[in-house]
């Protein structure tokens, strides 16, 4: 750093941060920390970083440049801080200021990274109830701890003008409270109040014009809720749909809105004593449901009745939530009882943001719309989130997590952008040794839900300030998402077979090195040899992988309308499972017979024995399926895993049941487990045991047979590290169990925890294992 001549002896420095430092307080702490350290000099946002010109003893500068990473704020990542002389001229008047932003003077097109929204802090939930301020009571207000920023923010750098707050001119006392540097508020984009920022509006059902304004509005929603009504509200990422979660009919009406018969609502509670009213809650949940996040978490052991019967009909968790905005903790404060408050659309459709489209599919079902001024840029909805095996995983990556950057165990030598699978789907853009995940996006099976992926993936990009150069994508050509990717050059594109990215996804999040075991069970994904794989054992890296294990396989009739249809899925077990040394007729299953029509059951004979439209898959997730529709538990379902989750529920956790029937054998040097005697089991022990005994015997077999095929594939390959993934270790129960024992045969087991195991991980796996193919690592 150079010498100055003046008063004393001084250097100066130009320092540029890099990572998540816009959007979290970033500015403000670096004022107070400079000030403290007796430094001249600016901070400004500049592009996707934070840059800082300081001046003052060389020991105080040095002091500045290492604590800027050591004392960030909570929400901030640093990835790097540079430091470089300045010339010897430049000098400041004393003190420290914060100045306006600039874009991107040194590095034009650099990645950016973007901040999630932020739970309402303390600071602001103190000023929403306390009558002697001017913000008592107002819904939009936050700091620069707190409020939205991925819903807002349609720019970098982030400053008002590049968000959906610009339409909002701050009055003048907010004006001074955004230019304090002493102040929590100051360079806060969103920052407002009742007298210059946005307000609420009530339209009762029918009427286009609003009846209430600003509190008014509030109490006029709150009043159809406390009756028993169902409302629309427009949430910090979009509308959702709201009603008293203890009346049954309000609850009943709302599943026939959504068009959603039997899919599990969230709850949301004021507080943490009413969430313990509804369900088990340990230090692990609690620590979830307070985090910045504020997550909805699947909390098991629900008290019976605590909440209607049908807001999660047939399990035996519950989703709950604490509020997480300030209107959400005013609906909670004054309404006081439970709340239903789920995504705002109808049919699987994305989630609604555009008031007019509120007003036009959901204000003429509902009976009114809360609304207001304050557009949303960018869908999200609630993260999900449970507690496995004492370990925090993730279920959905939305609100209060997207798009925060996740660490990757390589350096991507160029952008790629990874536009994941085809249900619960996101894509995933690489900044560097680190990916952004875009939100839950839902399944891409609707045009309105393709063409906001395609939106989704336009603006993403440009906001991070990323021209991909390579794509990755799922093998499987009928995907949306792999027709996407055939849009860029053959030379642009790296396919990434499914159970592959989900194997990675998990040991990419833990930074493993060098081989691993994935086991990957899930739904279906084309393999290899042209088959559905979903229960695999894999010998595996980053670039490449061998499968070692397998699940026997089973057509599945319909193909992909086999997920919705548990009971096709059971005859083409009885019918064609495949030939391991044992078979099973239908014969065997009369009550299946019984319930499914005579026409049924030909039409799918004839389908399995012409071979139309019945591919073979190894998916346990149809496994599941099977096994449920054969103990009566789910034969059609209303969504897709609902099967699955009425399995384990049945199950209650129970880990003390012995196996049912099971073995393998050796084909082709792969270990395959025949699931014939285990479904002979099933059918035998249900003639004089009830169907949750026999789930929770299913539970111990699956854990039994994974435990085998992994300790010979460890024992084959001196590999011990076990990487799971795929969406059926979602199920608590198995997860749990999988890892307790492989734990006990010496393996080092992992799950993922910030990435979904779902196809929701997908990307983010697609993009590792692309990233690592280009490197050559």
């Amino acid at each position: 750093m150079a010498a100055t001549s003046g008063e004393g002896h001084h250097t100066a420095a130009r320092i540029e941060v890099h990572g998540l430092v816009q959007g979290v307080g970033f500015r403000s702490f670096v004022y107070r920390l400079a000030t403290a350290l007796g430094l001249s000099g600016d901070v400004r946002n500049d592009g996707g970083r934070v840059v800082v010109r300081a001046a003052g003893p060389a020991a105080a500068l040095s002091a500045l440049a290492s604590r800027l990473a050591r004392e960030a704020p909570p929400a901030a990542r640093v990835g790097s801080v540079v430091v470089a002389e300045l010339p010897d001229h430049v000098l400041w008047e004393r003190g420290f200021r914060v100045v306006d932003s600039t874009r991107d003077d040194a590095e034009p097109g650099a990645p950016r990274e973007v901040a999630p929204d932020l739970a309402t802090c303390a600071d602001c939930l103190t000023e929403l109830f306390d009558q002697d301020d001017r913000r008592y009571r107002y819904p939009f207000l936050n700091c620069a701890e707190c409020g939205p920023r991925a819903t807002v923010i349609e720019d970098l750098p982030y400053d008002r003008a590049h968000t959906t707050l610009r339409h909002f001119p701050l009055c003048p006392k907010c004006a001074e409270e955004y230019h304090d540097p002493t102040n929590r508020r100051c360079r806060a984009e969103p920052t407002a109040c009742p007298t210059c920022g946005p307000q609420l509006v009530w339209n009762p059902r029918g009427s286009r014009v609003a009846t209430h304004l600003a509190d008014a509005a509030l109490v006029a929603a709150e009043q159809v809720v406390a009756g028993g009504g169902v409302i629309a509200v427009k949430g910090v990422g979009g509308y959702q749909l709201v009603c008293d979660a203890a009346e049954e009919t309000a609850v009943r009406r709302l599943r026939r809105v959504k068009g959603q018969p039997h899919r599990p609502f969230p709850v949301m509670v004021r507080d943490l004593a009413a969430a313990r009213s509804l369900a088990a809650l340990d230090a692990d949940a609690t620590a979830l449901l307070n985090s910045p996040a504020r997550p909805v978490v699947l909390l098991p052991d629900r008290v019976p009745d605590g909440v209607a019967a049908s807001v999660a009909p047939g399990l035996a968790e519950l989703g709950v939530q604490l509020p997480h905005s300030p209107l959400h903790h005013l609906l909670m404060a004054d309404l006081d009882r439970p709340l239903v408050i789920t995504s705002g659309n109808r049919g699987g459709e994305p989630v609604i943001v555009e008031d007019e489209h509120a007003q036009s599919v959901l204000g003429a079902v509902v009976d009114g719309v809360l609304a207001h001024d304050r557009p949303v840029w960018a869908r999200y909805e609630d993260s999900v989130r449970r507690v496995v095996a004492g370990r925090p995983t993730t279920l959905r990556r939305a609100r209060g997590h997207a798009p925060a950057p996740l660490r990757m165990p390589l350096t991507a030598p160029g952008p790629v952008l990874a536009v994941g699978a085809q249900l619960a789907h996101t894509a995933a853009l690489t900044l560097g040794d680190h990916v952004a995940l875009t939100p839950h996006g839902g399944d891409l099976t609707t045009p309105s839900a393709v063409a906001t992926f395609q939106d989704t993936i336009t603006r993403f990009t440009r906001l991070h300030g990323v021209e991909p150069e390579v794509v990755a994508h799922d093998l499987c050509p009928a995907y949306v998402t792999s027709q996407y990717a055939r849009e860029f050059a053959a030379e642009r594109r790296i396919g990434v077979q499914h159970q592959h990215a989900h194997a990675v996804a998990t040991a990419a999040e833990h930074r493993v090195t060098g081989p691993f075991l994935g086991v990957v069970y899930d739904g279906t994904g084309l393999g290899e040899d042209g088959t559905l794989w979903g229960g695999e054992v894999l010998l595996a890296d980053y670039r490449t992988y061998r499968r070692l294990a397998r699940f026997g396989t089973a057509p599945l009739p319909g193909g992909e309308a086999a997920a919705r249809r548990p009971a096709w899925t059971a005859l083409g077990y009885l019918l064609g499972a495949e030939r391991l040394g044992n078979h099973i007729t239908p014969s065997v299953a009369p009550d299946l017979l019984e319930r499914r029509p005579a026409d049924e059951v030909a039409g799918i004979r004839r389908m399995l024995v012409a071979g139309v439209n019945c591919p073979r898959s190894s998916s346990v997730a149809r496994l599941f399926d099977a096994v449920a529709s054969l103990l009566g538990l789910c034969d059609e379902a209303g969504y897709p895993g609902e099967a699955a989750l009425r399995l384990e529920g049945a199950a209650g956790g129970r880990t003390d049941q012995p196996a049912l029937g099971w073995r393998l054998v050796c084909r082709d040097e792969e270990w395959v487990y025949d699931p014939v005697p285990t479904l002979w089991d099933v059918l035998v022990a249900a003639t004089d045991s009830p169907p949750e005994l026999v789930a929770a015997r299913f539970h111990t077999t699956m854990t039994e047979v994974t435990t085998a095929l992994v300790t010979r594939c460890a024992s084959a390959t001196g590999v011990r590290t076990v990487c799971l993934g795929g969406e059926v270790f979602q199920n608590r129960l198995l997860t749990a169990s999988v890892v307790r024992e492989l734990t006990r045969e010496g393996m080092e087991v992992l799950v993922g925890e910030r990435v979904p195991a779902h196809d929701g991980g997908i990307s983010y796996g697609q993009a590792v294992v692309a990233a690592a193919r280009l490197a050559g690592e």
